[in-house]
């Protein structure tokens, strides 16, 4: 299962896709858009390498005028990794000097499932661009992401269908001091989502990110541990907007954050894709929507056959 789209803006900007045969002066102003570059080998009317789009964009454009870049197809991307892309984006460093935000791997389902995109060491965008507020990367396989300091990175999301432990250690490693929202798919097992709830640890404990106020830890085959952990969580205080969404959270879960610390002072819980049972559903509305709390209960799932709670499933896998 994988429902992922392509990312409609980034940075606040419309995703346009470039397009080299477009005539540079019908295309928007450089900083006006969020640039998708992307190439399928599966047209096959398109006989441009994804090296040779990205130069056709730089001729096309004002590089320096470039705040967001969205890296889409590069090719075959379950046989060649996306430090093709990356290397191609950070030789260029110098050319788009005013690169806010960058994505990696905007591809839906029919370029490739979620778990076959190769990733690589996607911090090499954050060492070459250091002004860069925004990263965010789809797909696990192959991720590595050592620990990386970074002064002005705001916002970093990675939607997996199976999360590496050591991609989770070596972000929950890195020094970020400007990150306000954290996102992370953790996926599941079968798909190389080998992290556990402990190493969540140093995140829940609130030493880590002192600035992060949204904080998104989703579509996990073990969402019911995780909001038990939660629960507890120093972390928790200091969040605006907590998104526990699109795993396997039951009755079990919602109780434990219920039982937990006030939740009250939040202005949003999203729990969307849910085994939640009707009843739950109607307590966590009513323990917290009166405090102003916008809570997400959509997309109520049930257990595939008759397998109970070992037939729940998360949004987002293969």
């Amino acid at each position: 299962m994988s429902q992922v789209s392509y990312l409609p803006e980034l940075l606040g900007l419309p995703a346009v896709d470039f397009q080299h045969e477009t005539d540079a002066a019908a295309l928007p102003a450089a900083d006006a858009a969020a640039w998708r570059i992307s190439v399928s080998p599966f047209d096959p009317d398109e006989t441009h390498t994804w090296e040779q789009e990205f130069t056709a964009f730089l001729d096309a454009v004002d590089p320096a005028g470039v705040k967001a870049l969205i890296i889409g197809q590069w090719g075959e991307t379950y046989e060649e990794d996306s430090s093709y892309p990356v290397g191609l984006v950070v030789a260029a460093a110098d050319r788009l000097t005013s690169l806010e935000a960058v994505f990696v791997g905007d591809l839906e389902m029919e370029d490739a499932e979620i778990s076959w995109i190769e990733q690589s060491d996607v911090t090499a965008l954050l060492t070459a661009f250091p002004a860069l507020t925004g990263l965010g990367v789809r797909g696990g396989t192959g991720l590595v992401f050592p620990p990386v300091k970074h002064e002005c990175l705001r916002a970093l999301t990675i939607e997996t269908g199976g999360l590496p432990a050591d991609a989770l250690r070596g972000v929950l490693d890195s020094e970020l001091p400007a990150l306000e929202r954290l996102d992370l798919w953790l996926g599941v097992s079968a798909y190389g989502g080998d992290a556990d709830v402990a190493d969540l640890a140093p995140l829940l404990s609130g030493t880590r990110f002192p600035r992060m106020h949204h904080l998104g830890l989703r579509n996990s085959e073990v969402q019911n541990e995780i909001a038990a952990a939660v629960a507890s969580a120093p972390v928790v205080a200091r969040l605006r907007t907590l998104d526990l969404s699109c795993g396997t959270l039951g009755d079990e879960g919602a109780a434990a954050l219920l039982e937990g610390q006030p939740l009250t002072h939040l202005t949003a819980l999203d729990l969307h894709h849910h085994f939640l049972t009707e009843p739950m559903e109607r307590r966590v509305a009513e323990a917290l929507e009166p405090h102003g709390v916008r809570v997400d209960l959509t997309e109520r799932n049930e257990p595939w056959g008759d397998r109970g709670a070992a037939g729940r499933y998360t949004a987002v896998a293969e």
